[in-house]
């Protein structure tokens, strides 16, 4: 027997997982030894192992009205054979926009259901939260974003607003902890670049002599970096001081020019994925000393010695 769901709140699988772990009173993680030890250290408690899936559809693929157009209007050897094409960037409004904004919007719905999750079973915040993306099977067009992660409790009187979520595992979150930042949330910036091969890039590429390719380096530069924006940019908004990097990825490949079956387009997709930090202590830490015990009668002589002779240098 299925139970109906609107998409809102927990799903109901989710829901009786979540009652049933409360009921029983224990917990569940997939935390190491090392890693409950240290949250555990810095006044935290694991709650529960929580996750978050959503798949998604991905259509509108066809050639003609796709995501992935290069914008090129001179695609002609003599027309325009000699343009230097631009990179269409989704972060500038190309294309490829609506695109990544599906995928922002899928990675979205399913970091808000583990947070719902963590939020009933009455945690702060999720730690050592993996981010996965993969085709789903038997549907070509399909995705399944899914994030699983740790969710912990503080147990001091001090609690935040609303749940933190980040990829950093015990032994991290606790130094960050410890050093006075606190972590924000998960985020992952992405873009997408079509570049035109235009005249100039394919002569280059077929040329004998070994030099730089100006129009696929301007393409992959300018993927990475807009990423990097979409990444500071969403830290900016959720309130973050910086931002600590988890993992990149860049994936570059070809297709048909839509406007021109004869030419080809290169496209780069750049992936980075975060999580945002915000200090909470800006007091100066205590300097550390170094204390050493002589072990013999004179070793207490020679060691003030060496110490007024490092003072004078």
């Amino acid at each position: 027997m299925t139970e109906s769901w609107s998409s809102a709140g927990l799903p109901p699988i989710a829901a009786a997982r979540v009652a049933e772990g409360r009921a029983g009173g224990t917990w569940s993680s997939a935390l190491s030894t090392g890693e409950f030890a240290a949250i555990r250290s810095v006044g935290f408690e694991p709650v529960g192992q929580v996750m978050g899936s959503a798949v998604y559809r991905v259509g509108r693929s066809g050639r003609y009205w796709g995501y992935h157009a290069c914008g090129y209007q001179g695609w002609g050897w003599s027309a325009g054979g000699n343009r230097v094409a631009d990179v269409a960037l989704s972060g500038n409004g190309a294309p490829s926009a609506a695109l990544v904004q599906v995928l922002d919007d899928a990675r979205r719905a399913a970091l808000g259901r583990m947070t719902a999750e963590c939020t009933a079973l009455g945690g702060d915040g999720v730690v050592a939260a993996q981010l996965t993306m993969a085709a789903f099977p038997a549907a070509p067009h399909c995705l399944e974003f899914k994030v699983i992660g740790t969710a912990v409790r503080a147990s001091g009187q001090v609690r935040p607003r609303r749940p933190f979520t980040s990829h950093l595992d015990g032994q991290g979150f606790a130094k960050l902890v410890t050093a006075g930042w606190v972590p924000v949330d998960l985020l992952v910036g992405m873009s997408i670049g079509v570049r035109h091969d235009d005249y100039r890039t394919a002569r280059q590429q077929f040329s004998w002599s070994n030099q730089e390719m100006e129009g696929w380096t301007a393409l992959v530069k300018q993927v990475r970096a807009d990423a990097r924006t979409q990444l500071y940019r969403q830290g900016a908004e959720h309130g973050g001081d910086g931002v600590i990097l988890a993992d990149s990825d860049l994936r570059v490949w070809e297709e048909p020019c839509t406007a021109n079956d004869k030419q080809t387009d290169h496209i780069a997709e750049s992936t980075l994925i975060g999580t945002a930090v915000a200090r909470f202590a800006t007091a100066p830490a205590e300097p550390r000393t170094l204390t050493v015990m002589p072990l013999n009668g004179g070793g207490g002589d020679r060691l003030r010695r060496r110490l007024a002779q490092a003072a004078r240098r």
